[in-house]
Formats: C-alpha cells, sequence, structure tokens
C-alpha cells in the first residue's frame, strides 16, 4: 500500500450539546458555530469511538485521527507508535455557561470505576474567557473528610465544602484525577488525559430541557474517587523558558501531557522530531510553514504536527497566542 505523505493536518471540531452550554463559542472560531442551542463542548481533536475528528483539508481530508493512527502510525506518532491504542489527550474547548455539575474523574489504576479500554481522566484549563462572576471550584477545603461529605451529601450543600476562586483570563488550572471540581460562567480551553469518565456528586439542581428530568447522579461511584487528600488548588505559576522572539510559557508536564503558550509577533519553532504535537489557536492567526508551503491556523483552530513532519515554523499575522501540546513519550 503507497501511504500518502504526512502533512500539517487541521481537523474539524466536534460540537457538543450540554445543557450547561451557551453559544460563546463562535467567538473561538473564524468559521461559524454550527448547529443551534447550547453548545457546551467543541472536541478539537479526538480519537474516541464515537467520536473521531476528521481532517479538514489536504490528500487526507475525510481521515478520521483513528484510521491515521491505524494506518500510519509510525508517520503519525514516531517513537511512540506501537505503546498506544489511540490518540492519547482529548482537547476540547468549552462554554460554561450554567454551572458545571460537581463532579470527579478516576484516577489510573482505580479497579472496578474504569471501563475496560479507558483510562483515568487527569485534564487542565486555560482560562479563555471570564467575568466577576465566573467560578473555578477545584478541591476540597482543607480538613474535609469522607463522613463531612457524606452529611454534606445528604444536606444538599456540598458546595460549602469545595475550593474556590474568581479566574482571570489566561490562568492555568491542573487537576489531577480525583479532584473534586466545577466551573461557573466563562469559556476554556482543555487538555486531558483521552477518557470520558465523568461520576456526578451533585448537579446544582438542573433540569435537563430535552428530558424535562434531572440527570442522573453517580455518587456511589464518584465518593469513591474522591481523593481526599487532594486540597485546594489554585492556578499554575507558568515557567518561563524563552522570551524572544517568542514568549514560551510551559503550563503543564505531567505524566499524561505537557503544555505550551507561545505568544509572538514574530515567526518562531513548533513541533519537535519524531514526536506528534498539537497546535490550538487561541489568539490571533498565521500560518505554519512546512516544506516551503504554508498551512494555516486561525483562531480556534487545530492542527497536528505528525511526528514525520517534525519542527516547523509559525509565522504569526500580528500578534498571536499558540498553546502546543505534546502527549507522554
Amino acid at each position: 500500500m503507497i501511504k500518502t505523505s504526512m502533512y500539517p493536518l487541521r481537523f474539524e471540531p466536534i460540537y457538543q450539546y450540554r445543557l450547561w452550554g451557551g453559544r460563546r463559542l463562535a467567538d473561538l472560531f473564524s468559521a461559524p458555530l454550527h448547529g443551534e442551542g447550547h453548545i457546551g463542548e467543541a472536541w478539537l481533536l479526538s480519537d474516541r469511538d464515537d467520536h473521531s475528528t476528521k481532517v479538514a483539508d489536504g490528500p487526507l481530508k475525510g481521515s478520521t485521527i483513528r484510521q491515521l493512527s491505524e494506518n500510519s502510525p509510525e508517520q503519525l506518532l514516531g517513537r511512540s507508535a506501537g505503546e498506544w491504542k489511540r490518540f492519547p489527550l482529548l482537547l476540547k474547548f468549552l462554554d460554561v455557561h450554567e454551572k458545571l455539575s460537581v463532579q470527579v474523574h478516576p484516577k489510573d489504576g482505580k479497579k472496578g470505576y474504569i471501563p475496560a479500554g479507558e483510562s483515568g481522566k487527569t485534564e487542565a484549563w486555560v482560562v479563555l474567557e471570564a467575568s466577576p462572576s465566573s467560578r473555578i471550584y477545584a478541591g476540597l477545603k482543607p480538613g474535609v473528610t469522607r463522613d463531612d461529605l457524606e452529611r454534606a451529601l445528604a444536606n444538599r450543600t456540598i458546595a460549602e465544602l469545595l475550593a474556590s476562586f474568581t479566574p482571570n483570563v489566561g490562568d492555568a488550572v491542573f487537576i489531577p484525577a480525583g479532584t473534586v471540581h466545577s466551573l461557573d460562567n466563562l469559556v476554556v480551553f482543555e487538555v486531558q488525559q483521552n477518557s470520558d469518565i465523568t461520576y456526578r456528586l451533585d448537579d446544582w439542581d438542573h433540569v435537563d430541557p430535552n428530558t424535562g428530568s434531572p440527570r442522573p447522579l453517580q455518587i456511589a461511584e464518584a465518593k469513591a474517587c474522591v481523593d481526599f487528600a487532594q486540597v485546594a488548588i489554585h492556578p499554575v505559576e507558568p515557567l518561563v523558558e524563552e522570551e524572544a522572539p517568542v514568549r514560551r510559557e510551559r503550563l503543564f508536564h505531567c505524566d499524561h501531557f505537557t503544555l505550551w503558550r507561545h505568544t509572538a509577533q514574530h515567526p518562531f519553532k513548533v513541533g519537535a522530531a519524531d514526536t506528534p504535537r498539537v497546535l490550538v489557536g487561541v489568539a490571533g492567526a498565521g500560518e505554519i510553514e512546512y516544506r516551503g508551503a504554508p498551512y494555516r491556523l486561525g483562531l480556534g483552530e487545530v492542527v497536528l504536527l505528525p511526528a514525520e513532519v517534525g519542527e516547523c515554523v509559525y509565522r504569526p499575522r500580528g500578534t498571536s497566542v499558540v498553546l502546543e501540546a505534546a502527549p507522554p513519550e
């Protein structure tokens, strides 16, 4: 079989209805926001059985990331080919217009609470839009015990146990699996393990207008997955790795992913040899230069740099802010 050479791959987002969503993601995309009603999530890069994002243009247009992983693993994944059954990261934009449920995700190895083929779910956020009424709930207040949680659930007072803060645009927040959390009235970028396991402790009395009923809770499972040692979480302090020609900040580095934020008006390098990287435009626009050809990276767009592509140059038009995600190595 003759394989098509890889190039910077731009993917089409998959929009997801969520009862807590809104329409603010329209401000993050160069193209109109598809669909109607409450769009809570845009899945930018997803290798899920039920939702696999597709290449938007070029010779591989219409191919899903799953198909690329299966048909061209060495070209796409480089030295990690054979290690992953699917691409290990899931990238999203979230528009949380109404409060997200009070929830928790299991850690890797939490037997009995992770279905076969899944993993735990550590995630992280970068705040893109916020207001004085926005809120991030992350972690329990110091000293909260399992008995305290039981009483709060019975009395419907769980919010009193949650640590929280008012976020600012640009804040970067790391949420280890096992952390009780919620969001209210903000837009974030999210990078996470490729998992879709969420256990709800409380849903703020939301009623789904599509069903006329509250959404189900998974209190027993959620309680079993809570890390009571994880107390109040605050924004991380970015590590500045470079000041010119780009301000390069490393926001997160853990066993599951690394994320940088690049802010620049002048060309700078992105990508790395023999490993995939993912670029997300969150302000401004520009082009990725590869083998003398330009590849668009607009506002709200995601481009996967396959391992075969390696290092490239990003040329901003004006001031651009680009997030770059790396899978585990």
